[in-house]
């Protein structure tokens, strides 16, 4: 089932808006109990909304990556409406009223724990029967470091151990980037683990068997057909993780850096090393010199050729990391959104990285 599937049923809020810089521009939508019960009021004086009048499930997923397992799975069954615009940074998603109202009104919601406070919030405060929460259908690692830059890179069954980054210099941080006494959000998890599972085809497989067994609950009529599609989701997620493993197996380098840490359960599925510019969270501040010291020390002793960032943020960084070092810069997407769901899909774009790693690891 392709991603070109009918859209979203429920209108999108006009009010909304993304604001990253800076953050106290930014006003948060989610105020309490009081807005949702006026949200879901305002909705249901509407009328009966579209997906109850034309049977199909309603559903509201939290980004790209939990909306892309709705459809697949759900198929023409589905009415999904996404709280994150297409193309836009999920990680400070803001809620307006009515997007609150959305979520209370729906028959499943799908999201990852964590990730998007604004939507922690509302699940919490709304009476929603079926949930499918991400982080509870697969185990969590800590990739990165801690807000105090203490490393808690934690080593995935079967990731390369034979770097000898031990012998680095005292306080190289594995994803670190934060000048000490940054007052930034924390991007992971319960825990300080990392949220970005789904770029673990293997890990992803296991989201997408969670939510079909969800959506299946939350409609036993077509049960069946949920199932059915779920088998078939992640029979192409396991070809993918073929896919990436052969394509990397036979390659001149196992490092790989980033400005945004968000490849750690990649790294460790595939036995490759990422050190990020930033942190798991892309906003982390900026960079202090000794942390740009020792990216030079192992771009160098690692033979890195290219400094990957990403499609929809800025390159200064990187292009500057790339510049110093006479290397390269390319993009690696961690598909927290697509920019055109008509045009792209999680398939299409974790191959785009597939490619992009091949060749800046040499496997070609």
């Amino acid at each position: 089932m392709s991603v070109m599937n009918a859209r979203r049923s429920l209108p999108r809020s006009p009010l909304r808006r993304q604001f990253r810089h800076p953050r106290h521009h930014r006003i948060r939508a989610v105020a309490g109990t009081g807005v949702l019960a006026l949200a879901a009021l305002s909705l249901s004086a509407c009328g009966e909304d579209s997906a109850a009048q034309d049977g199909k499930v309603n559903v509201v997923a939290s980004f790209y990556p939990m909306e892309f397992l709705v459809e697949e799975i759900g198929g023409k069954h589905v009415s999904v409406t996404e709280l994150t615009e297409p193309g836009v940074e999920p990680h400070d998603l803001e809620l307006s009223p009515k997007q609150v109202g959305q979520l209370g009104e729906a028959e499943l919601v799908v999201y990852l724990k964590g990730l998007q406070p604004a939507v922690d919030k509302a699940v919490e405060q709304s009476d929603v029967e079926h949930v499918a929460e991400a982080t509870s259908f697969t185990t969590l690692e800590k990739h990165g470091t801690s807000e105090h830059g203490e490393e808690e890179h934690a080593h995935g069954e079967g990731e390369h151990d034979e770097h000898g980054h031990d012998e680095h210099e005292e306080g190289h941080d594995h994803g670190a980037g934060e000048e000490e006494g940054h007052e930034g959000h924390d991007h992971s998890v319960e825990g300080g683990k990392d949220p970005h599972v789904w770029l673990d085809p293997s890990r992803y497989a296991k989201v997408a068997e969670g939510v079909g067994k969800e959506l299946a609950k939350a409609d036993p009529d077509h049960e069946a057909t949920y199932e059915k599609n779920t088998a078939a989701l992640v029979k192409r997620l396991t070809a993918l993780d073929t896919e990436f493993e052969d394509g990397l197996r036979d390659r001149k380098s196992d490092t790989f850096i980033t400005t945004h840490a968000a490849f750690g359960y990649l790294a460790d599925r595939y036995s490759l090393h990422e050190e990020g510019i930033s942190g798991i969270d892309p906003e982390s501040g900026s960079v202090s010199g000794a942390h740009m010291k020792q990216l030079h020390r192992i771009a160098k002793e690692d033979d890195v050729s290219t400094i990957f960032f990403e499609s929809n943020a800025s390159d200064r960084t990187a292009a500057t990391l790339a510049d110093d070092l006479g290397l390269k810069t390319a993009v690696l997407s961690p598909v927290e959104s697509v920019k055109d769901p008509a045009e792209e899909d999680y398939f299409s774009v974790m191959k785009q990285n597939l490619q992009a790693l091949r060749t800046a690891l040499g496997a070609e």
